[in-house]
């Protein structure tokens, strides 16, 4: 990304003295720790400033990061800047206010599908919107300030969408700006155990899962949290949501998918693959990501069984065309 467009996206920021941050809904590590982290960044450097963080639903997994803010009234909204974070099309943004404000400015890592923004600073190859985030600190870090809470908040985004630097998309410059947030200061200790450790009954469903993974001819392994389960084991539809990553471990299985039943009866979708890009499969079903990780939302068990048998032949012209897999 050219010097040019973070300059201009630094100056709008110290343009504006009312500035609001916005993500998308159903927010994950990344989205949590992106936005916590550049309010901090921009209210220690420029602590006159109006920085608030508004949005419409909450992590309850991530709370231990802090709180977001109240809302506000709409003349604030139509004199701030907007900064949309983590959030590939409009649609997806938690707090519809947005179209209120002056100017917006659009950060995110996913496949730009629908551009939009007064400025966008997209790199899909980015680990994370946190990266980013760590990126542009470090590009101005002779004007920019930040703390160990800052630092936390952004390494948290780097770490859980990287898969715990496990993924594709981690490489030397994700690392260097992993190290150079742990050099300003962040308990690892503290931040592991607030986000890995898992509660009794979270251990009981993971071993209900394994005993209920279902294969389809293929090789897509997938599960049906449905509203049972989730109340039989105390679930929240976020922490069910993270079943996907049971998932992943299974030899000659490229595709693994977790269907989450939600309050509303639609079915949220979470997509992971290994070589096999998925992200188009989430967009033909209301959804989108990125190559191996993507998500998607089904309205039945019709459209449920249609996205299955597309992904498992995805996987069957794979295995035909490539010797890769395992």
């Amino acid at each position: 990304m050219s010097y040019d467009k973070l300059t201009a996206i630094f100056n709008k920021i110290k343009e504006y003295n009312d500035i609001i941050i916005f993500r998308h809904f159903r927010p994950d590590g990344d989205c949590v720790g992106s936005t916590l982290g550049l309010k901090e960044i921009i209210k220690l450097t420029y602590p006159q400033k109006n920085v608030y963080l508004i949005n419409n639903d909450y992590s309850d997994y991530l709370k231990f990061l802090g709180n977001e803010d109240q809302d506000v009234s709409d003349e604030i909204y139509q004199k701030s800047l907007a900064i949309i974070l983590d959030t590939s099309i409009l649609d997806r943004v938690s707090n519809k206010k947005f179209a209120l404000c002056k100017e917006i400015v659009k950060i995110d890592h996913h496949i730009e599908i629908t551009p939009y923004g007064d400025i966008s600073w997209v790199e899909e190859e980015r680990s994370s919107c946190s990266e980013m985030i760590a990126h542009f600190y470090n590009t101005f870090k002779n004007e920019l300030k930040i703390n160990s809470y800052a630092a936390t908040c952004i390494y948290t985004g780097i770490v859980t969408d990287s898969g715990r630097f496990r993924f594709r998309s981690v490489n030397g410059e994700t690392m260097r700006l992993a190290g150079m947030l742990m050099d300003v200061g962040i308990d690892l200790d503290n931040l592991y155990a607030n986000l890995y450790l898992e509660d009794f009954d979270y251990l009981k469903f993971k071993a209900y899962v394994y005993n209920h993974i279902k294969m389809t001819k293929n090789g897509v392994a997938y599960l049906f949290v449905d509203k049972k389960m989730q109340e039989k084991f105390n679930l929240t539809t976020e922490t069910a949501s993270t079943s996907v990553s049971f998932l992943e471990g299974i030899k000659g299985s490229i595709i693994w998918i977790a269907f989450i039943e939600n309050p509303d009866q639609t079915i949220r979708v979470r997509l992971r693959s290994r070589f096999v890009t998925v992200s188009e499969l989430g967009e033909r079903y209301r959804g989108g990501g990125h190559a191996c990780a993507a998500g998607a939302t089904v309205y039945n068990k019709k459209e449920l069984n249609a996205l299955l048998k597309e992904a498992d032949e995805l996987i069957k012209n794979y295995k035909e065309n490539n010797s890769d897999w395992l």
